[in-house]
């Protein structure tokens, strides 16, 4: 009989560490399926969290624009409501728009309500600012369980996860980006994958986030492999999803 605490705690610990990789790991359907990529290691999802942010988003759009480049922007509610003309701006330039919540929680860690509110207000202002339907949602962080996946789903919205980030969140140099960038290309060309690569042109906690280096590994990465990738938006993989 003594055996069994030493099970009940290991199987404990079991039980835990597979939902804590579940509601964490960037890859893992264990409680639903989600967007990553699909397998065509020609192509490349630029995909941005954390805008509009009037400090780095015109700038960015200037980049992907001399370039000829979409991308996707995952934006946070309370920062399109006062920046609507911004949003504006990123729909207008060809770019694809998704949820990323009101005010960026850990959705893994909130209350049902609390999540509800998050994906459904962001989302009416998304469409108010736009006149049109969203499609897409990135949990912030990743972080989800069933119930954020279920109301993601049943307000319309293809929940998306990513294959690359690159931590330009941190104080690092636009070379540590685009190194990290590359790095992951690289593991999932071999792995037979497309990659669905998070970069930052806002942060979370305020308007005005530094993100210079952002823009200048955006445009490095453009550079390095507009000749051997096709950089496409989301929506062309969920279509294929």
């Amino acid at each position: 009989m003594s055996s069994l605490p030493v099970l009940f705690g290991t199987v404990a610990a079991a039980t835990a560490g597979t939902l804590a990789y579940a509601a964490l790991s960037p890859q893992s359907q264990l409680f639903g399926p989600t967007l990553v990529a699909p397998a065509q290691p020609g192509e490349i999802a630029l995909t941005y969290d954390d805008g509009p942010n009037p400090a780095a988003t015109p700038q960015l759009l200037d980049v992907l624009a001399q370039h000829g480049v979409r991308a996707t922007f995952f934006l946070i509610g309370r920062f399109v409501t006062a920046q609507p003309a911004l949003v504006r701006e990123i729909a207008a330039a060809g770019h694809l728009i998704g949820n990323h919540s009101t005010t960026h929680p850990w959705l893994s860690f909130v209350s049902d309500a609390r999540i509800r509110r998050e994906l459904s207000d962001c989302n009416a202002a998304l469409e108010d600012t736009l006149g049109a339907s969203v499609r897409y949602f990135r949990a912030p962080h990743g972080a989800r369980r069933p119930y954020v996946l279920r109301v993601a789903r049943e307000l319309g919205l293809t929940p998306v996860q990513w294959n690359i980030i690159c931590g330009d969140w941190n104080p690092v140099s636009h070379d540590a980006i685009f190194a990290r960038a590359m790095r992951g290309i690289s593991r999932n060309d071999r792995s037979g994958r497309a990659s669905n690569i998070v970069l930052h042109d806002g942060g979370h906690r305020a308007l005005g986030a530094p993100r210079l280096n952002t823009l200048a590994a955006t445009a490095k990465l453009i550079e390095y492999y507009s000749a051997s990738k096709q950089f496409v938006t989301l929506d062309k993989w969920a279509e294929q999803h």
